[in-house]
């Protein structure tokens, strides 16, 4: 390991290793918009996985964290902590939940009831560490306030979150290689055992949600890495329509369109040849039918608020799409989105061709514009977030250090970090552990 250098992002300071995980003289983000938010984030988490520094090897204890408490409360970290504790099991809990899943409707009192009822809930969280020996929970400080809508043209979930440390009571017992297969069966013993405090799951549309309660267990190291990236798919994820099926809707052509769709789902062609096939029948749209078509999609929910939080925090914004430049470029305009690729609509005398233009935005290429992404950034994809629903996502969230799933297909949920289905795309701000409090 080369010697430890320093550099000064103005408050935040990170000392880091040559060989860590930011190339120092290249960086080319301004870490001085991460701000406050970062470093109280930063020392929540921290604060919490202090209490624990009697049960980690002597090595790993936090001697070497300090925080300048003046008035630009700065922060710093060794990543090269971050590096060591990548390989021990040690996770960051980020337990969300529907308010109106723990509202008491019928109560005379409700403001008690309703405290009374989240303090039962965070004791039943509790409880499942009782009942798992093996394992504790530290919790961080407590801030359990949905975020805001910082646009004040959003739609967000009412949420309670709940963040803990999770890690076992001996951390020798578990070998590192064994971490992402303990993270899934932590995530459906907690999520199972919190399910049974609530007598129905809400599925609430219109908040964004399509269960009650996510639980998202990742590597604490992913909380205390600065990431600079963050890169999202459009269809179904950052708009809640598939552009593709829309266009197929607006011409009659639904049912031909669906059934190559299935036909791919099913493994008989792969997602080149049903792109095409598909393309090959939308020729002769005119540009007034996509302007149409464009004025009806309809942003997610959260998506405001989570790009323009990120914004806020320095992070450098990308849509890779499977779909259109004519309607991503559009989208991302309007959302402050900095980058964007996707496939060009062959257009001639303002008539859809039907032709394709290469490359095709498959998975592959979702994954190599995330690579190229990085390289171009003098960064690695340590460094960067990928947010999708669908499996021509999973490429480019296998290679980022957190591939984030969105109401998403069950294969996709099964191979993500972290799965979000209670709320909009602010969730991701709580995957990444984030509170309200830490973004005032």
């Amino acid at each position: 390991m080369t010697k430890n250098t320093t550099t000064n992002y103005q408050n935040n300071e990170i000392l880091t290793t040559k060989d860590d995980f930011i190339n120092l003289n290249n960086a080319t983000a301004n870490f001085a918009s991460f701000g406050s938010g970062m470093t109280a984030h930063l020392k929540a988490w921290i604060t919490a996985l202090q209490k624990a520094n009697d049960l980690l090897p002597h090595q790993l204890r936090f001697s070497d964290i300090e925080f300048d408490h003046g008035n630009n409360e700065s922060g710093k970290i060794s990543l090269h902590l971050v590096e060591q504790l990548e390989s021990l099991p040690v996770f960051a809990l980020s337990v969300v939940v529907q308010k109106q899943a723990l509202h008491s409707e019928s109560a005379s009192d409700t403001d008690k009831s309703d405290q009374d009822k989240n303090a039962a809930f965070e004791a039943h969280i509790a409880e499942w560490a009782s009942q798992n020996p093996l394992w504790q929970l530290i919790e961080v400080v407590r801030g359990t306030d949905s975020l805001q809508d910082i646009t004040g043209s959003d739609r967000l979930t009412p949420v309670l979150t709940y963040r803990y440390i999770l890690m076992p009571t001996d951390t020798a017992t578990m070998q590192p290689a064994k971490k992402s297969a303990a993270a899934r069966l932590l995530d459906d013993s907690i999520t199972s055992h919190l399910r049974q405090f609530i007598d129905s799951l809400p599925i609430t549309h219109d908040l964004g949600g399509d269960a009650s309660i996510d639980c998202h267990i990742v590597s604490l190291a992913k909380m205390l890495r600065p990431h600079r990236v963050a890169v999202f798919d459009m269809d179904s994820t950052l708009i809640e329509q598939e552009v593709i099926v829309e266009l197929a809707k607006h011409v009659n052509i639904g049912d031909q369109v669906s059934e190559i769709t299935e036909s791919a789902m099913r493994g008989e062609i792969d997602f080149d040849t049903s792109f095409s096939e598909r393309l090959a029948l939308l020729g002769g749209i005119s540009t007034d039918a996509l302007d149409e078509i464009q004025q009806q999609l309809t942003l997610s929910a959260g998506a405001r608020t989570l790009i323009a939080t990120l914004k806020s925090l320095g992070y450098h914004t990308v849509l890779v799409s499977g779909g259109f430049t004519y309607f991503a470029e559009r989208i991302a305009k309007e959302l402050g989105i900095d980058e964007v690729h996707a496939n060009e609509l062959d257009i001639e005398n303002g008539v859809v061709t039907g032709n394709v233009n290469l490359p095709i935005v498959n998975g592959e290429r979702k994954a190599t514009l995330v690579q190229q992404i990085a390289d171009r950034m003098n960064i690695t994809t340590a460094q960067i977030i990928c947010v999708g629903d669908g499996a021509n996502d999973l490429p480019m969230m296998a290679i980022a250090d957190l591939g984030v799933a969105y109401h998403a297909k069950p294969i996709v949920r099964a191979r993500s970090d972290a799965a979000i289905n209670a709320t909009g795309l602010e969730g991701v701000l709580y995957v990444l552990g984030y509170s309200a409090q830490d973004l005032l």
